[in-house]
């Protein structure tokens, strides 16, 4: 004979947290850092061809896959910051590689222009996911 075993979505502390998630991502810091931060990752996505450096294929491609990736998880947190909370360790660590793909990625280093770019693109996207994280920590606290 087997027990069931409890269902954690059925937990009605799920919903509490969810609910408190839900009310830190509308503070004003929480949406400021969400919309810089979606801005950052299209910007990072298209920096290739606004700033001209689309004969690096690798860092193009790294470009445009983190720059997505970085917009469609604040567009996320923005959406449902309470069912996506747990994700959010993965924003800073994007900010991070952009800022040292243009050294890590296969190819010629590109010029200076795009490494530019990409240090204050991934600057701004790690600074954005950490005034994100820290709202959520401070709020729990209180």
């Amino acid at each position: 004979m087997t027990t069931p075993t409890p269902d954690i979505e059925h937990h009605p502390d799920v919903a509490v947290m969810r609910h408190r998630y839900d009310q830190i991502s509308e503070t004003p810091v929480a949406q400021y850092a969400d919309g810089l931060a979606f801005l950052a990752g299209l910007y990072l996505a298209m920096s290739p061809w606004v700033i001209g450096f689309t004969g690096h294929s690798a860092l193009t491609a790294t470009n445009l896959v983190t720059g997505l990736a970085v917009a469609v998880l604040a567009a996320g947190f923005v959406a449902s910051y309470g069912h996506l909370h747990g994700l959010a360790w993965i924003a800073p660590v994007l900010g991070v590689w952009a800022v040292v793909a243009p050294w890590v990625v296969a190819g010629d280093t590109p010029d200076t222009s795009a490494i530019v770019s990409n240090v204050i693109t991934g600057a701004v996207v790690v600074l954005c996911a950490l005034a994100m994280m820290s709202s959520g920590m401070r709020r729990g606290r209180t």
